[in-house]
């Protein structure tokens, strides 16, 4: 069976694509690996940002129900420092979404595909190949065998694309290491640490080191430590005493986060894509999300997929006639637009990292607002997300 659109990963980019596809009465099939929509968890939350994530949900006509299900007061965020002390506490207006609400991935997730026809996604099919047709379009082979072809390929599939491969390579680079653990039922099993964390994020910020929670909506924390270890094996974090040694010092009302996860360590690498990444227009097949541009995670890698997808239905659907003129000015805008947030999401990363990150933060946070302020930084420990090494594609997105 032939199908006219097909997006190879179903993050929170391809799903997003898909609807707004929808939207303009054009159909596309989703291939996802995972077996299920409830396969995996998905993660922890995530703000989106009225310019990107949001403009994609309004252009994907789900803006109502994106607000029902997100969190306002998931934007309050806290920074302390390793002896407890309070550096900055940022309070939001309360039930206020002008500004970059939360909302826990896995409710995006499925607001995104109940918003689609049943058999949009197609479960299980993780693909491993694609190959040019002679009369143009693609056939795609899986992982178990099963093959199809298409006119048209979109990549969003995350950090290790396969479709990234049809139009240029590229090496990924270290960025941090992360551990993710979890506490269930934080405010009646866990009343002080749900004080201490409060509604939203708190960051702890020692030396190249961060440990950070977040609260999300079923009243369980997200707790992630990032840290500079390139040359440390993944399985060194595997243990809670291996963490707690490495924060000994910090105030114990801190590192109860780390004694109190209900879930063993799970580390990770995270990887970016050279700043600045560009290639050459190839017809009938383009890239959106981390598949395009993975970037240090610090609040922009989903919302950016999001816009991706957004602009991109929002080609083709102007220009059906021609799908590789629409890509082409897609992708031009796609670049113009991701390079410099690509360079100020590495910027700040370093800074996170840093031997002098508290101050540093203190700075950017009480800095005089500007025209064009970077976004609000995230640390990796802070934003939990699809696994890159697979969200999210990862994590992707």
């Amino acid at each position: 069976m032939r199908t006219r659109i097909a997006i190879a990963g179903g993050g929170l980019g391809g799903l997003t694509l898909a609807r707004i596809l929808h939207q303009h009465g054009i159909d596309a099939v989703v291939y996802d690996r995972e077996a299920s929509r409830s396969a995996r968890p998905q993660g922890g939350a995530l703000d989106l940002h009225p310019e990107s994530g949001q403009r994609a949900l309004a252009e994907a006509g789900l803006a109502g129900r994106f607000r029902s299900e997100a969190r306002p007061e998931g934007e309050e965020h806290r920074i302390l420092d390793p002896t407890g002390r309070t550096l900055i506490h940022h309070v939001p207006q309360p039930g206020s979404f002008s500004g970059r609400p939360e909302i826990d991935r896995s409710a995006l997730r499925d607001l995104l595909l109940d918003s689609l026809p049943g058999d949009t996604v197609a479960w299980g099919h993780r693909l491993v190949a694609a190959t040019a047709r002679p009369d143009e379009g693609w056939d795609l082979t899986f992982h178990d065998g099963r093959r199809t072809s298409c006119d048209l390929l979109i990549g969003a599939d995350g950090a290790r694309s396969v479709v990234r491969s049809l139009l240029v390579e590229v090496e990924l680079s270290y960025v941090a290491t992360l551990v993710e653990l979890s506490v269930d039922d934080v405010d009646r099993r866990h009343p002080d640490l749900a004080e201490l964390v409060g509604p939203g994020n708190l960051w702890c910020v020692g030396v190249n080191q961060i440990l950070a929670a977040q609260r999300l909506g079923d009243g369980s924390l997200r707790v992630g430590i990032s840290l500079r270890a390139e040359d440390q094996p993944l399985d060194t974090y595997r243990g809670k005493q291996a963490l707690l040694a490495m924060f000994a010092g910090w105030d114990p009302r801190l590192t109860a986060l780390i004694e109190a996860a209900d879930s063993p360590p799970t580390p990770r690498l995270i990887e970016a894509m050279p700043t600045g990444t560009r290639w050459t227009s190839r017809p009938s097949v383009t890239l959106i999300g981390d598949a395009a541009h993975l970037m240090p995670p610090v609040g922009e890698g989903a919302n950016q997929a999001m816009l991706d997808a957004a602009e991109l239905a929002g080609q083709l659907a102007a220009n059906p006639a021609d799908p590789d003129a629409a890509i082409r000015a897609y992708e031009e805008l796609m670049f113009d637009r991701i390079h410099p947030i690509a360079a100020m999401s590495a910027r700040v990363q370093a800074m996170m990292l840093s031997p002098t990150a508290a101050a540093d933060i203190v700075r950017f946070f009480t800095r005089p607002a500007e025209p064009a302020r970077a976004s609000t930084p995230t640390p990796v420990a802070a934003r939990p997300a699809r696994s890159k090494a697979g969200r999210d594609g990862g994590r992707s997105v």
